[in-house]
């Protein structure tokens, strides 16, 4: 059994939903430390412009975790990344599948940013016709931290082998596994290019892009 496991993102990019599809279980570290100025709380669209940042604003502590960051409400960003969206995927190939289910994510009232960044995680998901199961690490606690925790957690649900990021030889104890005897893979995820809106293809954005460009068909290019 393969297990890997990441922050829940807002709005991932392609190669959290590589990683996903490529193990049997997937845990979403909901209950470790927020780190601000990352992915926890934005990612990029595209635009005529260029790249473009679709942020959630947050108010939080230094050592919050992530289901501990309320979102702030006193700013009317949904209205804004609704109206963002439409304007920048109007012309898109799916645009009209894709966005009222958008519409229907952006208008639930969330008061954490664990919140809609699990809802954004599922519809994506659900596009990319992706099974494998999720689980929140704050249903499922798990002692350690760092690279112990995440032996921990094969060790809980009986995972033989944990898949991690291409970046995760930079920082993971791997000694830790090797004691536990659980094999470590490494992602080597390549990004796909696909048509955009501009003739310079972006890659690294949101999952968004891809969708709306694509449609039914994207679970079989990226």
């Amino acid at each position: 059994m393969i297990l890997a496991a990441h922050q829940p993102q807002f709005m991932p990019w392609l190669g959290y939903f590589d990683k996903m599809r490529s193990c049997d279980l997937f845990v979403l570290l909901d209950s470790v430390q927020y780190e601000k100025n990352e992915w926890e709380n934005r990612n990029k669209i595209m635009t005529p412009q260029g790249p473009h940042w679709l942020t959630v604003p947050v108010s939080h502590n230094f050592g919050d975790k992530i289901t501990e960051v309320r979102i702030d409400t006193a700013v009317a960003w949904k209205a804004t990344h609704v109206k963002t969206l439409a304007q920048n995927y109007a012309m898109a190939k799916c645009f009209r599948s894709l966005m009222p289910d958008l519409e229907k994510l952006y208008s639930a009232p969330y008061r954490y940013l664990s919140e809609i960044n699990l809802a954004s995680v599922r519809l994506l998901k659900e596009k990319l016709k992706i099974q494998t199961p999720l689980r929140l690490l704050s249903e499922d606690q798990v002692d350690g931290a760092a690279t112990l925790r995440l032996v921990n957690l094969c060790r809980k649900f009986g995972a033989d082998t944990y898949l991690a990021g291409a970046g995760g030889r930079d920082y993971m104890d791997l000694s830790l596994f090797e004691a536990a005897r659980i094999k470590v893979a490494f992602q080597d995820y390549r990004h796909p290019r696909y048509r955009q809106f501009t003739s310079e293809f972006t890659p690294f954005l949101s999952a968004l892009d891809l969708i709306f460009h694509v449609g039914e068909e994207a679970a079989a290019v990226y």
